[in-house]
Order: structure tokens, then sequence, then C-alpha cells
């Protein structure tokens, strides 16, 4: 399948969406990463720019080029954009929680997926507010090795990008600038990070995405095993870690929107594909 197809049943599937569900404007959070900014550039060419508007949520720990490549996307798609920082917010979690964390002082995950329910609450509010439908920016990759959190990231009226692997994520994103750029170049180049704590990298959680995603389509698309993969050439510790993680946030699936499907095997059970 070419870079042009998927880019036309994306848009053309988000277009289908919208109409049948009787909705003309769609909220989206961005980061200033990747993800976010493809879904802004469907939903803006889909549903014109005045339908699109975009949030800057950045916590303690966001970078200042993230905000600023998100400024960027939205002035280059011509969308509404409002930054709403979080840290007063999830400061004030915290404190509410310390009595109920006692010992459990030293901050781990619970912290991290804590910030990405606080935006999640925000995009739901601002959706509620003007009608609008919040676009899901998570990836196949992500969703297949559970990189996401429930209530948080992973909400949301539809799942624009759940099927593709990130690597085909980046390849659509180059087809959009083909013209003239409407990513941010930095947004195209920069390590991916969900910067929910200081130097946060995805490949702290994962294989890097450029041998992870060869490794997933080989067990979905294909429908290889583990051993087959093995004597491809995979190396077997790294495909047993794939295998298993994805085996134990697999939960997660039955809880996610609805899935814009592009491909033949996409990763949710069938009720939840679009």
């Amino acid at each position: 399948m070419t870079t042009e197809t998927i880019y036309k049943k994306l848009a053309g599937g988000l277009s289908k969406f919208f109409s049948q569900n009787g909705k003309s404007t769609a909220v989206i959070g961005l980061s200033g990463g990747i993800d976010s900014s493809l879904v802004a550039a469907l939903a803006t060419e889909t549903l014109g720019a005045d339908n699109v508007s975009g949030l800057i949520m950045p916590s303690q720990h966001s970078t200042v080029h993230s905000v600023t490549d998100a400024e960027q996307l939205a002035e280059n798609l011509g969308i509404a954009c409002h930054i709403m920082p979080i840290e007063s917010i999830y400061h004030a979690f915290i404190k509410e929680l310390t009595p109920v964390f006692g010992l459990h002082k030293t901050p781990d995950v619970t912290e991290e997926n804590l910030q990405a329910r606080i935006r999640a609450v925000l995009l739901m509010a601002v959706s509620n507010r003007y009608g609008g439908l919040v676009l899901n920016t998570s990836n196949k990759s992500e969703l297949a090795m559970g990189y996401g959190t429930l209530y948080g990231d992973l909400i949301g009226a539809l799942m624009v990008i759940g099927d593709l692997y990130k690597t085909q994520v980046y390849e659509v994103a180059r087809y959009i600038n083909r013209h003239h750029e409407i990513i941010p170049k930095n947004t195209l180049n920069k390590e991916p990070s969900a910067e929910l704590r200081p130097g946060q990298k995805d490949s702290d959680y994962m294989p890097p995405y450029n041998l992870l995603d060869p490794i997933l389509q080989g067990l979905i698309e294909e429908g290889h095993s583990p051993a087959m993969l093995v004597k491809q050439g995979f190396e077997e510790a790294t495909v047993m870690r794939v295998v298993q993680q994805k085996a134990q946030v697999a939960f997660k699936g039955f809880q996610l929107p609805q899935l814009l499907v592009v491909g033949e095997h996409p990763l949710l059970p069938k009720d939840k594909c679009f």
C-alpha cells in the first residue's frame, strides 16, 4: 500500500466518521510530537481549519521546543490553539494524594500517568463545552506495546492513526510535507518522547521503532511465530521482550476508542474498528 493510499484512507475515514456522527469540529492535544501533528494535519485537511482546535498542555517536564513546535504547527495549519499549563493542577493532585500514598514517595509511573489523565480531563472539558470530538493520537506501535495511559492519552472519540506503525506515521507526515512545510522539521527530526519525566524517551520502554515495527508486523500482519522471526535474523531476546510485553497489555485494547482501519489486520477487536 502506497503512502498516498494510506493518506487518502485516513482522510476519507475521518470525514465519514464525522459525517455519520453528525459532528463537524475536533479537539486535539498538541504535544509538538509527530503523532499529534499528523492527526491535526489530517483533521484540518478533512474538516477545515475553522473546525479544528489544538490544546497545548505543557507540564514541568515539557521542553521549550515542544511548545514552540506545537505553536508552529498550529500556525502552519491555521487552526485555533490554546496553551493550558498543567503543572499547578498536577501539584494540586499530588498534594491531595500524598496522605494516601504514605511512604510511597518516590515518583514512578503513577506520576507519569497522572499528567496524561489531567490532559485528558482538559480535552474532554473543551470538547464538551463546544460540542466537538476529541481525536486520539496514539499509533499502532504504541498500542501494541501498551505505551499509553488508560483514561489519559488513550481517550478520544476515534483513534485516527491507531492502525499506523510509528514508521508509517513518519512516512505519511513526510507525504503531507511534500510541497511545503506543514509539520515542522524539528518535529520530524527529534527523538520521540512523551516528556513525562526528565530525559524520558520512547526507547526507554520499548525497542527503537525501526526495530520494533518489523517485529510487530511479523507477528500481526504476517502471523509469524517468535521462532520464525528469530530465524529471520531478529535477536531472540528482543523478540521475546516484544511478545511478552504485548501479551501483558492486551487488556487495554478492550477499553479503547474506535480505531480507523487502514490495513487488513487491525490491532483491536472488530467491534472497535471503523
